[in-house]
């Protein structure tokens, strides 16, 4: 159940955070995972312990949003059978506080970044003769979040985006679904933790954390299990497909 074997799969944001936990989860299932992360040090850091446990895995050093990397670095690899597009940054800000300069980021990472990704490789999939690609979206695609303009204008467009592949590709066998997970305790939010809150990490992370009807933030181990289980042969008669992984956030809050 599950297996990856004779897979080869490209995750991005691979060196850290969700997408390191996907990198080293498919590996355990088997696939060749391609390790796609602009932080070179990140990305070899995963690969190595990828290998230290008799795993297959390669560093792609590459900025997602920039497409003629993302070509010569998919083309490297050379056949895809899953994307995971786990790349990606957040921004704190409502419109009238998000500068022209923060939008642009944002978007060049989230929503370009998947768009290059995709533009890549969708046509090794189709000659290959299909494949599966797995989108982050994020709760903020579908509820209003204070301060995330143009993180949650990114995650919407990652949204539509996967249920435009999935519908144009349907008969290429190849199959795109998304996954939108709340609040996850990843090194990002540490990071934000301890920027806007020095001293009161702490009390701030378990404020946070109750935001989830749940009561705590998700792993991303947890998130993991879930690519996997939409990126495996099980799933095979799930596309076009959005699934909320979020402790009960999105309808439990209302």
């Amino acid at each position: 159940m599950l297996s990856l074997k004779q897979k080869k799969a490209i995750v991005t944001g691979g060196g850290s955070g969700i997408g390191r936990a996907v990198a080293l989860l498919f590996a355990e299932q088997g696939a060749h995972v391609g390790v796609a992360d602009f932080n070179e040090a990140q990305a070899n850091e995963v690969v190595n312990e990828i290998k230290s446990k008799g795993g297959l895995a390669s560093a792609l050093i590459v900025n997602v949003a920039e497409q003629e990397q993302v070509i010569a670095s998919f083309k490297s690899f050379g056949s895809i059978n899953i994307l995971v597009n786990s790349a990606g940054i957040s921004h704190i800000g409502r419109v009238t506080t998000t500068s022209q300069e923060d939008f642009d980021r944002v978007y060049n990472v989230n929503v370009k970044g998947v768009y290059n990704c995709l533009y890549a490789a969708l046509p090794v999939m189709k000659e290959n003769g299909g494949g599966v690609i797995l989108n982050m979206s994020s709760v903020a695609a579908v509820v209003g979040l204070n301060d995330r303009f143009a993180y949650s204008m990114s995650k919407g467009a990652v949204l539509a985006m996967t249920l435009s592949v999935a519908k144009d590709y349907i008969k290429d066998n190849i199959r795109c679904n998304c996954i939108s997970p709340a609040r996850v305790h990843t090194p990002f939010v540490d990071g934000f933790l301890k920027k806007n809150y020095p001293g009161q990490e702490a009390e701030m992370f378990e404020k946070l954390s109750k935001t989830q009807p749940i009561g705590r933030m998700g792993t991303p181990d947890e998130i993991s299990k879930l690519v996997l289980y939409l990126c495996s042969d099980e799933a095979s008669f799930i596309t076009g497909t959005d699934y909320p992984i979020d402790g009960g956030f999105i309808r439990l809050n209302s």
